[in-house]
């Protein structure tokens, strides 16, 4: 069986969320979307970010989430964003103003945030190597960034 080396293996996981969303689309719910993104990436720590159009501080945190994912993709890091517009047109235009390098689910009636029992946006929950639930944060705050960022390193080195 050939190896591959992180980055390809990212990419290739990457390639086969985009067609299989654009291939299931109308057959698989947000949720199933969502759990297997989740399988998909089974044993790396996942950072789920629940996010809308409307969302100012949405904005703010997309470049973080760019950010963050390359900076930690190489050690088993992804983030998997869920997007809550009833519209999928105001998605796709807030992702042109500002650009995901991260997988996008669309959640139009929101069942996957009320599943997760989102309460604002953005929301995120992060998960462990071992598919465990470890935090979760309403909003995004800059002045947390130090925070995020420490609970993401703490999980990915295993400490």
């Amino acid at each position: 069986m050939r190896k591959f080396n992180p980055i390809t293996k990212f990419i290739l996981i990457l390639i086969s969320l985009i067609i299989s969303n654009a291939a299931f689309s109308n057959t698989l719910t947000s949720k199933q979307q969502l759990e297997q993104a989740i399988q998909a990436h089974k044993g790396d720590v996942i950072y789920i970010d629940f996010w809308a159009s409307w969302c100012g501080p949405c904005r703010k945190s997309f470049p973080w989430l760019n950010k963050i994912q390359s900076k930690y993709k190489d050690q088993g890091f992804v983030v998997i964003s869920v997007n809550l517009d009833a519209n999928r047109e105001l998605a796709e235009k807030f992702l042109k103003e500002t650009p995901a390098d991260f997988a996008v689910i669309y959640d139009p009636k929101g069942k996957t945030a009320k599943h997760f029992k989102i309460k604002g946006m953005p929301s995120s929950i992060l998960i462990d190597k071992n598919g465990n639930i470890k935090a979760s944060h309403a909003g995004f705050f800059t002045k947390k960034i130090s925070q995020y960022e420490k609970e993401i390193s703490t999980l990915v080195s295993g400490k």
